[in-house]
């Protein structure tokens, strides 16, 4: 069971090989146990990403996203109420980015590790990463 980041979302849906063998490894297995886990804010930031034109998908970000939830394997949480306040409520010091706050208080509260390249999230110490 793994939480993705997002640009490892779109890289791994795009078959961008920017993905390392490590994380391309626990993604197929984690795909085989139904168990690819996204937090919903990265929905919200790859709408913003396309829309300010600084990523460029193959067709509408709507159609894009709809293509990720009807995948058996992956599962979509939604940013409630529990993983709003931890993202504020984070210990330690990470940086203020809401995007990255939500998912790492996504992946702590399901008790996942967080599949990421982002070398910030990957020094902070109260979370799992790999890469």
């Amino acid at each position: 069971m793994i939480v993705l980041d997002t640009h490892v979302w779109v890289w791994w849906v795009s078959g961008v090989e920017s993905l390392s063998p490590k994380a391309r490894r626990l993604i197929r297995a984690a795909r085989e146990q139904k168990a690819v886990y996204l937090s919903s804010i990265s929905v919200w930031e790859v709408a913003q990403l396309t829309a300010r034109g600084r990523l460029r998908l193959t067709m509408d970000v709507v159609d894009w996203v709809a293509k990720s939830e009807v995948l058996p394997f992956v599962h979509f949480i939604p940013a409630d109420n529990v993983i709003a306040l931890k993202s504020v409520q984070l210990p330690g010091t990470l940086h203020q980015d809401p995007a990255d706050r939500m998912i790492i208080a996504t992946a702590l509260t399901l008790g996942f590790p967080l599949v990421t390249r982002d070398e910030k999230i990957a020094r902070y110490p109260h979370v799992q990463t790999i890469w």
